[in-house]
């Protein structure tokens, strides 16, 4: 096993408890492995607005992947990378899920859009689209309709919702970046997560970490389970894989 250079963090469901606060251990265990020259980036479905004060808070300062990989920034704020959906299959979406009655959420380059649309789909940037409903069935009807759309990347980050992106945007892809800018390899990165949109950075990483509450699906797919995060998951999977070797 490499030595682990690199923990990437999923946020809700796993570095975030059900309160959405980080423990006291668990920045405590951070801070060590930072104090240790280890790169801790935060690979989120989330937008920066949303992420960068728990990075900073945790004196980050490494990368930041955001919208499943859909963005790159570094702790500066400087934009490395940006994938963005095509505006017309953004708005057919939207016009789907109101059939269906599906909530949704949907992100610009500059503002989250929540069970609201925009006054011109086709002026917009688009980053990811979301939709969530408790009525399995219609979600379903979702999936399966948009599966059928060209260039698109679907995962979740709840077994009641679908995240959109557009095709071979992953946060496994963002990390390979960010390794490539660190200079080292997927091997190195420790990848700790709960849901599908964690999925391919899971299995990708030399790591792949499912938490405790994680979705079944990930747990199998996973090297290793720690605890859930609210039992300080992922302060104990630094501590066994990194801090400890």
């Amino acid at each position: 096993m490499s030595e682990i250079k690199l923990v990437a963090l999923d946020m809700d469901g796993t570095l975030l408890n059900s309160t959405g606060d980080v423990s006291d251990y668990t920045k405590d265990v951070i801070g060590e492995a930072l104090e240790r020259h280890v790169h801790v980036v935060l690979s989120t479905g989330r937008p920066l607005d949303y992420c960068y004060p728990h990075a900073e808070a945790l004196n980050l300062s490494s990368f930041l992947v955001t919208a499943n990989g859909g963005e790159i920034w570094t702790m500066d704020k400087q934009l490395l990378e940006r994938h963005l959906l095509d505006p017309e299959v953004v708005k057919n979406m939207y016009a789907l899920t109101e059939h269906l009655g599906l909530n949704t959420w949907m992100f610009t380059t500059e503002k989250v859009y929540f069970d609201e649309k925009p006054n011109d789909f086709l002026a917009e940037e688009w980053l990811k689209f979301g939709a969530h409903t408790d009525e399995i069935a219609k979600l379903d009807q979702f999936i399966k309709e948009v599966s059928y759309y060209d260039g698109l990347e679907l995962t979740n980050s709840l077994p009641t919702n679908v995240e959109v992106n557009p095709k071979g945007v992953s946060k496994a892809s963002a990390l390979k970046r960010v390794c490539r800018e660190i200079g080292i390899t997927m091997d190195q990165v420790m990848a700790v997560g709960d849901s599908l949109n964690d999925m391919k950075m899971i299995q990708e990483s030399g790591i792949g970490v499912a938490m405790g509450n994680a979705q079944e699906a990930i747990k199998k797919a996973a090297d290793t389970m720690t605890d859930t995060n609210d039992h300080d998951g992922v302060a104990k999977a630094i501590q066994k894989y990194v801090l400890d070797q």
